[in-house]
């Protein structure tokens, strides 16, 4: 199962979208609980990032093309609804 995933930053008022197998490790990482790379975009806005919003998906290829449109004009449009 592939997940892909939309983390908010309430300290910083940043979102981030992604996609893992792993997702309670991927959220370690942004977390700063596991090592993680020192110029991630998690890691430069430091702060809690809190799961906001998850789906499912049995392939990559099927999870990437989701991540692609959640990080679109349409699909920001739709995160910020969520949050509302």
């Amino acid at each position: 199962m592939i997940y892909v995933y939309v983390l908010r930053n309430q300290s910083r008022r940043k979102i981030y979208v992604g996609h893992t197998s792993d997702l309670d490790k991927r959220l370690a990482r942004h977390n700063g609980d596991l090592p993680s790379k020192a110029t991630s975009f998690t890691a430069k806005n430091d702060g809690f990032w809190r799961l906001i919003y998850k789906e499912e998906y049995g392939d990559r290829r099927s999870a990437r093309r989701r991540e692609k449109q959640l990080k679109s004009a349409q699909g920001r449009k739709f995160i910020h609804n969520l949050l509302s």
